[in-house]
This record gives C-alpha cells, sequence and structure tokens, in this order.
C-alpha cells in the first residue's frame, strides 16, 4: 500500500488511545523512538483492537498493553509506507517537540516581557519590584499559555502614562487622568480598567508598588478604587468630593469658600474638580482628620466654629482628600489620623499615617480596649499591621471584635475643642 493511500483505520475510535497516548510520548521525547509506555484501564475492545494492530500477545493484565515506540513505528512503515512521526503529519497532527515548544514559549516570553524591559520606567526600583514579583511572573506565563502578546504591553503602557502624568502635575492644578480615558486611550476600550477585569489585575499591584503600599484586595472595590486615585486616576472628578469644617485656607474661589465656611462653622463639600480648579492653600498648623462624616457633623453641630480644623476622609479616602491634605502638609500642616477600629480602619489609617507622617489621634491599643465590649460586632475580614502600635492589633485579633469611630466621639469632640 502507497504512503497516505489509507489512513481511515487512524482515522476513527479503535486506536484513538494509542495514537493520543504516542503523541503525547514522542513530543515529550523529542520524537526519539526509544522506550515505551503502557496503556492501562482499557476496555475489552480497545485492548483486543491495539494487540491486533502490534500483533502483540495479551498479557497478565487484560486491560493493560505495553508499547514499545519502535516497534510501533515499525508496523506503521510496514503497513502504510510512512514513520510514526510522518503518521502524524499526515493526520494534520504534527508532533510539537518538547525542546521546540520550551524554545517557542521562551521566546514569546521575550516578546511579552520586551515592552517592560524598554520603558523608561525600568530604571525605577518599583517598576523593576512589580515585574519581578512572583504574581507577576505568574501572570506572564498566563499569557505565554494564552499566546496573549498585548495585555502585558497595555499595562506598561498605562503606568507610563500615569508616571507621565505624575511628573507633570507636581503641585500644580493639573486635572487628574480619567480612568475611562485612559482605557481608551491605550487599549480602545473605556471598560478595559473597571475593577477586576485582567489588565487593572495587572496595574494595581504597579501602581501599589509606585506608592509604597500594600497589594490590594482585588475584592474590595473601595479599597481599589482609592489607590486609583492615591495615583491620581478617578473616574469622575466631580464624583469625588471631600468633607471639611472649620478649615480656612489662602486661594481665590475656593479658598474664600472654605474661609468663609469656617467663619460661619459650615461644614463644606469640596469636589476634585473644584480643587484642581481653584487650589486652596490651607492655613492651619494642626488638622484632624476623621473617617465618618458623623463625627463632623457631630462636631458641627455642637461645636460650630469653636471646632479644630477637621477633614472627613467618609471612608476610604479620595483623590479629593489626597489634593487638599497633600496641599495643607506642604503648607506645613501636621495631620492627625483617627479611624474605625476594624481592619479597614487600620488600613486607612496605616496609608494616610505613611503618605502624610500624619500623628495617630487616639488610635492606641489602650483606646481600642477602653471602649471594646463583649457585645460590639465581630471583628471580620484581612488582619492588617498597625506599625504605629504593634500592640493595636494584638488586641484586636485577641479580643475579635470593632470598634466604630462613632463610638468614641465624644473623646474626639473634646480634642477638637481643646485644639
Amino acid at each position: 500500500m502507497s504512503p497516505h493511500e489509507d489512513l481511515a483505520v487512524f482515522r476513527g475510535p479503535r486506536l484513538s488511545t494509542l495514537l493520543t497516548r504516542s503523541h503525547k510520548e514522542l513530543a515529550k521525547r523529542d520524537g526519539a523512538l526509544s522506550g515505551g509506555f503502557t496503556l492501562k484501564d482499557l476496555n475489552v475492545h480497545e485492548a483486543q483492537n491495539i494487540r491486533s494492530f502490534l500483533g502483540t500477545e495479551p498479557g497478565r493484565r487484560p486491560d493493560q498493553v505495553k508499547v514499545q515506540l519502535e516497534h510501533l513505528d515499525t508496523v506503521v512503515r510496514r503497513g502504510y509506507g510512512l514513520g510514526l512521526l510522518e503518521l502524524f503529519d499526515a493526520l494534520g497532527e504534527p508532533v510539537r517537540f518538547r525542546s521546540q515548544l520550551r524554545r517557542e514559549a521562551e521566546d514569546l516570553r521575550e516578546r511579552i516581557l520586551a515592552p517592560a524591559l524598554a520603558s523608561p520606567l525600568h530604571d525605577q526600583a518599583w517598576f523593576r519590584a512589580w515585574i519581578e514579583h512572583r504574581n507577576t511572573q505568574s501572570a506572564v506565563s498566563q499569557r505565554v499559555t494564552a499566546g496573549d502578546t498585548e495585555s502585558f504591553a497595555h499595562a506598561v503602557r498605562v503606568l507610563e502614562a500615569v508616571e507621565a502624568h505624575g511628573s507633570l502635575r507636581g503641585g500644580s492644578g493639573i486635572s487628574p487622568l480619567l480612568l475611562q480615558n485612559l482605557a481608551v486611550g491605550v487599549t480602545g476600550d473605556t471598560k478595559a480598567l473597571n475593577n477586576r477585569t485582567a489588565l487593572s489585575r495587572l496595574v494595581l499591584p504597579a501602581l501599589a508598588a509606585r506608592r509604597g503600599t500594600t497589594r490590594p484586595d482585588e475584592s474590595d472595590a473601595e479599597e481599589c478604587r482609592a489607590l486609583w486615585e492615591e495615583n491620581d486616576v478617578v473616574q469622575d472628578d466631580l464624583a469625588s468630593r471631600v468633607l471639611v469644617l472649620n478649615l480656612p485656607a489662602d486661594g481665590r474661589v475656593l479658598g474664600s469658600w472654605l474661609t468663609e465656611a469656617a467663619e460661619h462653622g459650615v461644614p463644606l463639600q469640596v469636589t476634585l474638580h473644584q480643587l484642581v480648579r481653584f487650589p486652596p492653600v490651607p492655613t492651619s498648623p494642626v488638622i484632624h482628620v476623621c473617617e465618618n462624616p458623623a463625627v463632623l457633623r457631630r462636631a458641627a453641630g455642637e461645636l460650630g466654629t469653636a471646632s479644630a480644623p477637621l477633614i472627613c476622609t467618609e471612608g476610604w479616602p479620595s483623590a479629593a482628600f489626597h489634593r487638599i491634605a497633600s496641599a495643607a502638609v506642604a503648607a506645613g500642616a501636621r495631620l492627625r489620623y483617627h479611624g474605625d477600629f476594624d481592619w479597614a480602619g487600620v488600613h486607612i489609617a496605616q496609608r494616610v499615617i505613611e503618605r502624610y507622617d500624619a500623628e495617630p489621634w487616639r488610635m492606641s491599643a489602650a483606646d481600642y480596649l477602653d471602649r471594646v465590649r463583649t457585645e460590639s460586632p465581630e471583628l471580620k475580614g484581612r488582619k492588617r499591621a498597625t506599625p504605629w502600635d504593634p500592640s493595636l492589633a494584638v488586641a484586636m485579633v485577641e479580643r475579635g471584635r470593632v470598634v466604630f469611630e462613632e463610638s468614641v466621639d465624644s473623646a474626639l469632640l473634646e480634642d477638637l475643642v481643646a485644639r
């Protein structure tokens, strides 16, 4: 029989188990015909068909057939005029040797990493740390498997845009980057950087490295949003706001509004758009910061103009908070921070304290133990460090209870009125 004349026997189910395993073994052995393998757990018909094709006798196990690659190659060559490797070529399933696949994977990995290695950001330690992190390397490996040469390059371009924007901004009134504009500019898709997309999963750990903070919890949309905003990327500069009380400031328009509101003890909600358009310069030497608006509301209602300057983050600090806090610190102010005694609360505290060299405000283990009760809500979530007072995290783990900021607001108000 001439080569390729009748390969129907190899296209049906009779020898599919034999061919599948042979194909895998040849790929693993780089095409070498030495050695063999054993097919196991065959049914009666499968075993009979394979033995009949190979011309071998049954062994001690009727559900197993031992196969020598060299013998199989000889059987195919004698019966069909072509070798085993040629057979797979003829069937449209050429064997790709493991060494070849390894070289191709290495070449593809180099192509995927090339934009990062060629980026001007590669001179920066945070960028190299991100590339070398095991999670990033794992993500690159996944893209090698998928043959994806675009995603990592997109991530690098996003980081380059963020860094370029940061170098332009400095202390000026440059507008923040809008997330959707950044996404469409890099990928053509306005939603490519939305929370928990493949691209955002690549970029957010790099942004954390850029800010010198811990990698974000991808399931926490607020934490991810805050990390974007710490890097001056926002979804909406009108939606990004900060609540302030008694914070006089220099500067036209917004500075005047802040000063006039402080003269009357009236809370003012300031948008990022206003802060960019009319950058204020806060004039208070000490500014208290709280996490929950209920604290600021009570200070405004009970203390009015007697309250010390107070800024509220309303949960995770927004880009608007960072603008006004940065302006205050640049003008010489010292921040004092208080928040919830839960894991998210102490994580927010850590970020604010580290970024602005802020003073912890009633955020010690003693403060926590003084207020925690057995009936307090259960402490849940991912444990966080409290480097300003390591014993605080220990106490929180031991008690396992939350102390919300509102439950200590009387003590906070005493500090605010005492200035």
